[in-house]
C-alpha cells in the first residue's frame, strides 16, 4: 500500500518520535525537499558547455542529487541520488561563429550552409541574401536563436548557465474547455 506523506508531515513525525532518518523512495521527492547543487566540473562538458552525458532524444542527463536532512534514499542507502535533468543537446554549432557569418557573409548565404541549410544558401547566394532583407532577417533570428541547425541541436554558447527556451505550437498542441468560460 503506497502512502502518499508531504514532507513536512515526515520531518514532523521524525523529530517527534525522536527518529533521526526516514527511509523513503528519492525519486518522489518534491521540489525543495532535495538539492541538485551546481554541476561539478566533472559534470559539464567544457567543449559544449553543457552537462556531460546529454542524450540527443531524451534531452535529458543525470546529475547527482542531496535529500534533505533526515531523508535516506531507498535506492542508494544514503541522502545522495541520481536524477534527470533537462539539457540542451549540442553537436558543434558555435552560436557565435554563425552570427557573425550571418553578419558579415549572410548576403552569400554563408549562415545557412553553416547550419546545414545549403537550398536556402544558395538561394540567399543567388540573390545577394534576397537584397539583403533576407540577411537582416536570418540576423534577427539567429540573434534570437529562433533558427538553429538543421539537425535540431542548440548551439554551442561559450557560457555554462541559463539560456533560451524556444516555446512553439503545433497540431498537437490544444487548450483544454474551461466550464467557467
Amino acid at each position: 500500500m503506497y502512502v502518499n506523506v508531504n514532507f513536512v508531515g515526515l520531518l514532523l513525525l521524525s523529530y517527534a518520535y525522536n527518529v533521526n532518518n526516514v527511509e523513503i523512495n528519492c525519486n518522489n521527492l518534491r521540489m525543495g525537499q532535495y538539492l541538485c547543487p551546481d554541476p561539478d566540473y566533472d559534470h559539464i562538458d567544457f567543449k559544449t558547455q553543457q552537462l556531460a552525458g546529454c542524450n540527443k532524444e531524451s534531452g535529458k542527463a543525470k546529475v547527482r542529487c542531496i535529500a534533505a536532512d533526515g531523508i535516506i534514499c531507498t535506492e542508494t542507502k544514503n541522502n545522495s541520488f541520481t536524477k534527470e535533468v533537462n539539457c540542451k543537446w549540442t553537436n558543434g554549432y558555435s552560436f557565435e561563429t554563425t552570427l557573425l557569418l550571418s553578419v558579415f557573409l549572410g548576403m552569400f548565404g554563408a549562415d545557412r550552409f553553416y547550419l546545414g541549410y545549403p537550398a536556402m544558401g544558395v538561394a540567399k547566394f543567388c540573390t545577394l541574401g534576397f537584397m539583403f532583407l533576407g540577411q537582416l532577417i536570418d540576423i534577427i533570428l539567429i540573434a534570437t536563436q529562433t533558427l538553429g541547425p538543421a539537425d535540431g541541436s542548440a548551439y554551442v554558447i561559450p557560457y555554462y548557465g541559463p539560456g533560451i527556451n524556444t516555446i512553439t505550437s503545433d497540431n498537437w498542441t490544444y487548450r483544454l474547455k474551461k466550464d467557467d468560460w
